[in-house]
């Protein structure tokens, strides 16, 4: 498989990396679009939302969630954050494997684009 966020979970291409579990993986966007602004994935392999259709992938999305949350707390995002899915290519999704923005450290905008 030639996915690049499957290569960092496998630790093929180094990148900073400030959270994992046996679950999930957390680490700086290369093209950050706030201060802080990190991508959290499943280690498993699911191209996106819309293709989590077993039991077994639908409970990734309490793990995922839950290292947001303690991603920001530990980031100090008190002020609050954003979080975002991109779904298929019509909404915005670059990189086919399931993954969620945390996007803070400025006031965020609405609408978004």
């Amino acid at each position: 498989m030639d996915c690049i966020f499957c290569k960092i979970v496998e630790k093929e291409i180094e990148t900073r990396i400030l959270f994992e579990n046996e679950h999930v993986v957390a680490f700086e966007d290369i093209n950050p679009q706030a201060p802080t602004h990190l991508l959290i994935i499943p280690r498993k392999h699911i191209a996106n939302l819309q293709e989590m259709t077993n039991e077994e992938q639908q409970q990734l999305l309490p793990e995922i969630f839950l290292s947001i949350r303690h991603l920001a707390e530990e980031l100090n995002l008190e002020k609050g954050y954003r979080v975002v899915n991109n779904c298929k290519k019509h909404g915005g999704q670059t990189v086919d494997h399931l993954h969620f923005h945390l996007l803070g450290g400025r006031s965020m905008q609405w609408p978004p684009g």
